[in-house]
């Protein structure tokens, strides 16, 4: 009989080419994560490039013996995901490509144990008990790495704290203090060589704070800050990130669907604790699919609407080049919803864009079932998001700094952050509610999808969906040559495709997702042609 084996150093690398950053960069923050999960209050990293290792050490809870044999398997984890970052198992284990020995000790309770492993050959990764040194006083855990590259950079001071601060910079802000607080009581402090990192506010800018309440929920489930400054921020800054549990998972404007007329001139950061049930498993990503891609997308809707109002506010929001065109997209849009209710049933995601009508919002399912609680949890998130008219109830109304959605923030309410008082509790957030269903409709509205267009000459984008919208960029190449051509129509509907594949399917199924879209829109229009020549 034969066996399944497995090259590990290859399958080592597949890893490492999985994640977005480079590998000392995992390396580094897959420690991090490890040590959080664990309860950790203070990391130590300590580099001595004389001998060329990198020791970590934690005051987590440490591991038992069993534990630390379980350590040494591929991808095993105890963790679960959604109740931490470190829940993939791979961690520590890619410091193995670059690492001539990994030494590991952890203590627990009675129990004080370590190991030294090593990647030997492509197929073998021994590893064997060894006394511990004492890198762990009373609990805890700590890692050694013994590099084969005594230049590599995880022996740099400077490099290990811009790691450190990039990719876990809510835990170095104040401002994220009561959200992480739920999660990191006693809080965390990260120590380089001996010297703490300072925490920093954001500075030389204009802040407004941010926040996300759920449906009836009076606490904020997302909060952050956007900020903008007179001159560019260092690229490492610009854009929008979003974190979970102190992580930051990605940066820049174009995952939320959004840009600032000065996108160089805007930062800001917003923390979701729920959307680590949601991560993939680099940490560079949020699932789109199925019941955690639900969640993911409704809090993204939400965000969107958040940073939207801010940015009107202060008047830093691209003009419209769509006035023109509105009229004769409106046909398009009025079979585009026909499409939409057609292929809600085969791709749940897009009941989200479905038009809510007098008797309310369609009631379409909204991804398969997941967990119990996240499943219902994500359904609700969308199925809110889409009420942009609702009333808040009157319980959110009596919060005094929370504003319904689609009015801007109460204007001259910002203060020039340049010191330590630009944070104050009376600062007022810009809060973007959620509402529930117990709000009251003000006045009919049409909540299905919308086609707008602008112009974005650098953009290599046909389109993008916008919350709610499709904006399409008529300054396209293609689009110019469609219009030239007499092929408008089948470019927006190809546009559109692209743009909604983005949210209902992953990567993998897009193309066959566009052709059944375009083969809908056919029908949709060829039964718009046959009524019309009935009613003439």
């Amino acid at each position: 009989m034969g066996e399944t084996r497995v090259d590990l150093h290859h399958l080592l690398e597949d890893l490492r080419d999985a994640y977005p950053g480079a590998l000392e960069e995992t390396i580094l923050t897959e420690v991090v994560a490890n040590a959080l999960d664990s309860g950790a209050t203070v990391l130590r990293v300590t580099a001595d490039p004389a001998g060329a290792t990198l020791t970590i050490v934690d005051n987590g809870s440490g591991m038992r013996r069993r534990d630390l044999v379980r350590y040494h398997d591929l991808a095993s984890s105890t963790k679960t995901r959604g109740h931490g970052i470190g829940f993939a198992g791979v961690g520590i284990k890619l410091g193995l490509l670059v690492c001539e020995d990994v030494v590991t000790e952890t203590r627990r309770g009675n129990e004080h144990v370590a190991s030294r492993w090593h990647l030997a050959g492509r197929h073998k990764a021994p590893w064997k008990w060894i006394p511990p040194s004492g890198l762990v006083a009373d609990h805890g855990t700590a890692v050694r790495l013994k590099l084969h590259n005594a230049l590599s950079p995880l022996l740099d001071d400077g490099y290990l704290e811009e790691t450190l601060r990039r990719q876990y910079q809510p835990l170095l802000a104040p401002e994220f203090d009561e959200i992480l607080s739920l999660h990191y009581p006693k809080g965390f402090r990260f120590e380089v060589n001996g010297r703490a990192l300072e925490r920093l506010r954001v500075e030389g800018a204009t802040v407004s704070r941010l926040a996300v309440c759920l449906a009836r929920k009076r606490k904020p489930m997302a909060v952050g800050y956007l900020a903008r400054s007179e001159s560019p921020f260092p690229d490492h800054q610009q854009g929008l990130a979003i974190s979970t549990f102190g992580k930051v998972i990605k940066r820049g404007w174009d995952w939320l669907g959004i840009t600032p007329a000065a996108p160089d001139r805007v930062t800001g950061m917003i923390e979701a604790p729920a959307l680590a049930a949601a991560l993939t498993l680099n940490k560079g990503d949020f699932v789109r699919v199925g019941a955690r891609g639900a969640l993911y997308l409704g809090y993204r809707k939400a965000i969107q609407e958040a940073v939207s109002q801010q940015l009107a506010h202060w008047g830093d929001v691209r003009e419209s080049g769509d006035k023109a065109g509105r009229r004769a997209v409106r046909p398009l849009e009025r079979d585009l919803e026909t499409v939409l209710v057609d292929l809600a049933d085969e791709f749940p995601l897009l009941a989200s864009l479905v038009e809510r009508r007098a008797g309310g919002q369609k009631r379409l399912p909204i991804g398969p079932a997941g967990p119990a609680g996240l499943a219902e949890e994500g359904q609700a998130l969308l199925a809110a998001s889409v009420m942009g008219s609702v009333e808040i109830s009157e319980e959110a109304d009596a919060v005094p700094d929370v504003q319904q959605p689609g009015r801007l923030p109460p204007p001259a309410e910002e203060e020039a952050v340049n010191g330590t008082a630009q944070s104050e509790p009376e600062t007022p957030a810009g809060v973007a509610v959620v509402p529930g269903q117990r709000g009251r409709s003000r006045r009919p509205g049409h909540y299905g999808l919308r086609i707008r267009f602008e112009s974005h000459p650098d953009d290599p984008d046909l389109g993008r969906l916008v919350e709610s919208t499709v904006v399409l960029n008529d300054a396209h190449p293609a689009y110019r040559r469609a219009v030239a051509s007499r092929s408008e129509g089948y470019h927006i509907a190809l546009a559109v495709a692209m743009a909604l594949a983005q949210l209902a399917v992953p990567p993998a199924d897009a193309q066959e997702f566009i052709t059944i879209f375009l083969t809908r829109w056919g029908d949709a229009l060829d039964g718009a042609r046959r009524r019309s020549r009935r009613r003439s």
